[in-house]
């Protein structure tokens, strides 16, 4: 059974830095897109970034981009986004998901497995 667990969410000021992880279990995702979206209270969710497996492609919304930067280890089945100069609004639940098929690339339609969310808060 796949699982995708995500940690490091919590309350931080605006222009702090976070890191949030995602560790996947079940299965090895060593050939396949993540992500992460996020979906702040009201709204609908939203992509915020991906990486393809090796790592040589990645993509970013344009709100985050020069800000965040995503990752992973594929040693550690896990995926990383690192989050710098936090704004308020980018407070929202985070959620990193999974495309299930090997080496595509489709970086904002195609994820099969999602984790539970943690929760981003960014104060004034």
């Amino acid at each position: 059974q796949v699982q995708l667990v995500e940690s490091g969410g919590g309350l931080v000021q605006a222009g702090d830095s976070l890191r949030l992880s995602c560790a996947a279990s079940g299965r090895t995702f060593s050939r396949n897109t993540m992500g992460w979206f996020r979906q702040a209270p009201g709204k609908e969710r939203e992509f915020v970034a991906a990486i393809n497996w090796s790592g040589a492609y990645r993509v970013y919304a344009d709100s985050v981009k020069g800000r965040f930067t995503i990752s992973r280890d594929n040693a550690k089945n896990t995926v990383y986004l690192q989050m710098n100069s936090v704004k308020p609004e980018d407070t929202a639940v985070y959620y990193c998901a999974v495309d299930s098929f090997d080496f595509r690339w489709r970086p904002q339609g195609e994820f099969d497995y999602w984790g539970q969310g943690t929760q981003v808060t960014v104060s004034s």
